[in-house]
């Protein structure tokens, strides 16, 4: 991970962005009043938000878990579930 102030990125923006492609890095901009921003590969952004993602996703496995384990769960036949289905 690099920071950096705003000056010296925006002299140099075209070398933080190759770093930040070519070698995976993180790029903090540091700027006045903590107005800080981040600088990172879209491959790298997109791996996060996935990772995001994944997370809500396990929690909401990890929820059921706990409802099966603590017995409220509800069971319906198939033909109990087709009944409701054409109402």
């Amino acid at each position: 991970m690099l920071a950096v102030n705003y000056s010296t990125i925006r002299s140099k923006l075209k070398d933080y962005c190759d770093q930040a492609t070519d070698n995976h890095e993180t790029v903090i901009v540091t700027r006045k009043d903590e107005k800080n921003v981040v600088l990172m590969s879209l491959e790298q952004y997109n791996l996060l938000m996935k990772a995001i993602r994944n997370s809500e996703y396990l929690d909401k496995i990890d929820k059921s878990i706990e409802q099966v384990e603590k017995g409220k769960t509800i069971t319906k036949t198939i033909e109990e579930l087709e009944a409701m289905e054409n109402e």
